[in-house]
């Protein structure tokens, strides 16, 4: 195997093993994993010109609170299955062919573009950006693209090599990665025009990335008062949030732990959200890594986008104290976190990429009655220590 290919293929796992960091996450080798990958992540979240590569662009941990959002999201699902099923099936010619030694393959897929494979895997790494949005995986993205292109090139001169009297002949009424006659429409560009295209879409790509980030954090659902954000996991609660939040801050137990000098973001959330070792280390049974469901989750994650965010609206366990009987069972963990680091002059500050979150305290409440029935002072870091996580 030449270098090229080589270099290509190992960029090319190394791209689809961060993209899948949402599924490592919840198995039993995260530990493995964030061994080697969190010092890179911590590495360039160190520094602001680069801090931002570590950050997400779209809603992750909360439900998303519009239809074009939730379009976005079915479509990262959509695109990553679509792609992967390209991709299979055009292996599954490659290498049949290759059994049977029957020379290069021509037909299927292969009869309308050249490398539909490349295009398969560039169509899921699409969905994968959307399903896991990392600034990170987006710039990945655009790198594998162009090591598509090389590895393209470069088979190509090996099949002219092996095949010449068909090879030369087939890729007359073929295009590389589109039909021959939406390729026509686009001239012939060579050398820097290549690369100032590249250049002016890898542009539009990031900033579409900074876009949906802005429009995201303008569109949740975030009550704020003073130096206190509740941010509702789930947009039905927002209307709990506005009628409750004021009379939740002045419990005894809570007040006494807001300090009037620190701004804080608070989650408002299910007690049995699923995702809430992203946000603070409330217990182990929220470390999704120790636990037995990684099929499960990781089906829901692409073909049941909302269903992990959205399941566990009802009390049933997770809390030191059982639930009165007279609580009427309406139930929100508020997960508290101290904002540092930015200066507040909005409310969507508290989601600025340089700012730090520390985790604080939490507290179960049976938001009627304003009974509190759990409090707990959490430990400075995630579920998953210091690996940085979404934040919405």
């Amino acid at each position: 195997m030449n270098r090229t290919k080589i270099i290509g293929n190992s960029a090319i796992i190394l791209y689809f093993a961060i993209c899948f960091e949402i599924l490592i996450m919840i198995s039993p080798f995260a530990g493995f994993f964030y061994s080697i990958f969190n010092p890179i992540l911590l590495e360039i979240a160190k520094y602001p010109s680069t801090k931002w590569l570590s950050a997400f662009f779209l809603p992750h941990m909360v439900v998303p609170p519009n239809t074009l959002l939730k379009c976005i999201r079915i479509m990262g699902s959509v695109l990553f299955a679509c792609g992967m099923a390209i991709f299979l099936i055009c292996a599954v010619q490659v290498y049949a062919r290759k059994f049977f030694r029957k020379g290069a393959v021509l037909k299927g897929f292969y009869s309308v573009i050249r490398h539909p494979q490349y295009l398969g895997l560039g169509i899921a790494g699409i969905g994968l950006s959307i399903l896991w949005p990392r600034f990170l995986v987006a710039v990945l993205w655009l790198v594998m693209i162009v090591l598509y292109y090389f590895l393209a090139k470069d088979e190509e001169k090996r099949m002219l090599k092996d095949y010449p009297d068909t090879y030369g002949e087939y890729m007359k009424h073929t295009g590389m990665f589109a039909p021959s006659r939406v390729e026509h429409i686009f001239p012939r560009m060579h050398g820097l025009a290549k690369a100032g295209l590249f250049l002016l879409f890898s542009i539009c790509i990031i900033g579409g990335a900074f876009f949906l980030r802005s429009y995201t954090i303008n569109h949740l659902p975030l009550w704020t008062d003073d130096n206190v954000s509740a941010l509702a996991i789930i947009p039905d609660d927002m209307m709990k949030i506005e009628h409750r939040m004021p009379d939740i801050l002045k419990m005894e137990q809570i007040r006494s732990q807001i300090q009037a000098e620190d701004h804080y973001l608070v989650y408002f959330l299910p007690p049995n959200y699923v995702m809430q070792g992203m946000i603070a280390d409330t217990g182990g049974e929220w470390k999704l890594y120790k636990q037995h469901h990684a099929i499960s989750m990781i089906t829901d994650w692409i073909f049941h986008p909302f269903k992990h965010l959205t399941e566990t609206h009802h009390f049933s366990h997770g809390m030191s104290e059982p639930l009165p009987p007279e609580a009427g069972g309406v139930v929100r963990r508020l997960i508290f976190l101290r904002v540092e680091d930015v200066p507040m002059r909005k409310p969507s500050d508290i989601f600025s990429i340089n700012a730090r979150r520390i985790p604080v305290f939490m507290a179960d409440v049976e938001i009627h009655s304003l009974t509190l029935l759990d409090f707990k002072v959490l430990p400075q870091d995630t579920g998953w220590g210091k690996v940085p996580t979404p934040i919405f």
